[in-house]
């Protein structure tokens, strides 16, 4: 075993100085305590030793600790990360930390790379006291901050290239096809309003609380529907060959339809050229037309227009035709009844030959009274003839004769008035069966006013629902294309590109600076 030698004092700069100090402390203390160190530890006082003769800087022993650090070696001092650091292979002094190399080439030769290490100074050729820091850092600071402006520049660089391939060349095309392109667009725009037909009758505070001449929403929404659907596009393709002239030759090849394109690719382009908008506070349809001649925008338009027309007229016909149907029905029905009612009453009164039997009764009670009154003359004439006391038969005789035909008489006036005989049918009976007929066409006759009120009050209602579409803007045949918007549509684009590399950079630095951590 031998003794640990006494370490020697150097001056060192820097935070080294201190670590120095402290080491020296410790072993002066191990000195005067006798321990015994083996030959490992006399081996590493040595290249310590070695490495403080090197004379290295106090920046640089910060940064051999630093790098001591980053690599997981317990270092006791600035020097001893030194060792530390050199026997694993890695440069304490250089930005990389690379790894020095310790495997021989493949043909057997040792490499003999070597990192740039301090020059041993002798023990008489001591640093000076007079070094010129301030140079050497105002240097090492010229040094980053050229290799900074080196590295911005480069950055800007490769920026500026990347958002030349992926935002303003794109944004160039897009603007080359909308001035240079792009096939113009006449806008034909048109607004119309679906009314409905005044109330007809009523007062002041009856108009009051009728509401306006505005047809409900679901009316406009109906119409805007179906000039929106793809009936309307057939309807107008089949009288206006609408596919046909959007695949001309002469029409851009964006905007161009094929011309085997299918109904659904149609339909498509019809909906980006026939813009429809509905407002509920006005209740007005705005339409907008888009073509690439004034002249077709104007016939589109006109033939659209003509459509919602058709189309509220189909919707208000039905109403009104369900409305009066049944009104018109049970008035018909009405009138038949009344018309049968009333030929039973002249087909009784042809049978028993009786106009009214009202007059008949009266006649019949007439005669009756006759008769009674006769009656009682003749037997006032015999109970005269009889008081006397001889009466004289010849005139007796007669008398009694008259008193019974008269009787008899009688009773078969009485008799006409409540019974029947053979086919003679009785005053009451025909008096009965003539009122009963006479009431059904009484009964019969207010039904029929009931129910032709109730066709006029259908009527009415059936005006009230009528339905039609009144023009606000008539189209007007446009002198200048509305589209495209050439430099609306070309800053559009650039705003889009801008946002998509915006999100595309934003979402990439965030998955390498997920991925590096």
């Amino acid at each position: 075993m031998t003794m640990k030698p006494r370490a020697k004092k150097y001056r060192i700069r820097g935070s080294g100085s201190a670590n120095a100090s402290s080491e020296k402390k410790a072993e002066t203390t191990k000195g005067v305590s006798g321990e015994v160190s083996d030959a490992r530890e006399v081996s590493v006082e040595q290249e310590i030793q070695a490495i403080r003769k090197e004379g290295l800087t106090g920046r640089q022993l910060r940064m051999a600790r630093r790098v001591a650090q980053k690599h997981g070696l317990n270092a006791t001092s600035d020097f001893d990360a030194v060792r530390l650091l050199r026997a694993k292979g890695v440069d304490p002094f250089q930005r990389s930390n690379a790894i020095l190399p310790t495997d021989s080439n493949t043909d057997g030769a040792v490499d003999n790379t070597q990192l740039p290490q301090t020059v041993p100074l002798a023990k008489t050729n001591l640093p000076s006291t007079n070094v010129d820091a301030a140079g050497a850092r105002a240097q090492a600071i010229l040094k980053i901050q050229r290799d900074i402006a080196r590295r911005r520049r480069r950055k800007l660089l490769l920026l500026f290239t990347r958002l030349a391939f992926f935002v303003l060349l794109p944004t160039f095309l897009v603007g080359y096809y909308y001035y240079k392109i792009a096939t113009p667009m006449y806008a034909t725009t048109s607004q119309f309003v679906i009314q409905k037909a005044d109330s007809q009758g009523g007062g002041k505070i009856s108009s009051l609380f009728g509401g306006t001449g505005f047809a409900t929403s679901q009316d406009s929404i109906t119409v805007q529907s179906y000039l929106q659907s793809r009936d309307a596009m057939l309807r107008l393709d089949r009288d206006y060959g609408f596919k046909e002239y959007f695949s001309q030759d002469w029409i851009d090849p964006i905007q161009r339809l094929d011309p085997d394109a299918t109904n659904e690719q149609t339909y498509k382009l019809y909906k980006r050229h026939v813009i429809l908008s509905y407002d509920p506070t006005e209740g007005i349809i705005k339409m907008e037309v888009i073509a690439a001649d004034p002249d077709t925008s104007v016939l589109y338009s006109n033939a659209l227009i003509s459509y919602a027309e058709e189309q509220v007229d189909h919707m208000t016909s039905r109403m009104r035709a369900d409305q009066m149907k049944g009104a018109e029905e049970n008035y018909a029905d009405a009138k038949k009844q009344l018309d049968l009612a009333q030929e039973k009453v002249n087909s009784l009164q042809e049978t028993l030959q009786v106009i009214n039997t009202e007059v008949e009764v009266a006649l019949l009670t007439n005669s009756i009274s006759l008769l009674e009154q006769e009656l009682l003359q003749a037997e006032l004439s015999l109970e005269e003839l009889q008081s006397n006391a001889r009466p004289n038969p010849a005139k007796l005789a007669p008398l009694e004769r008259k008193i019974e035909t008269l009787k008899s008489k009688i009773q078969e006036v009485r008799g006409k008035l409540v019974s029947s005989s053979g086919n003679d049918v009785s005053v009451a009976r025909r008096t009965s069966e003539l009122r009963n007929a006479e009431r059904e066409v009484k009964t019969r006759t207010m039904m029929l006013e009931a129910a032709l009120q109730q066709l006029e009050n259908a009527r009415i209602a059936a005006n009230r629902q009528t339905r039609y579409l009144s023009m606000g803007v008539t189209p007007v045949k446009p002198d200048e294309a509305a589209y495209p918007r050439k430099f609306e549509n070309t800053i559009l684009a650039l705003l889009i590109f801008s946002g998509i590399y915006l999100m595309v950079s934003l979402t990439a630095s965030i998955l390498r600076e997920q991925v590096s951590s």
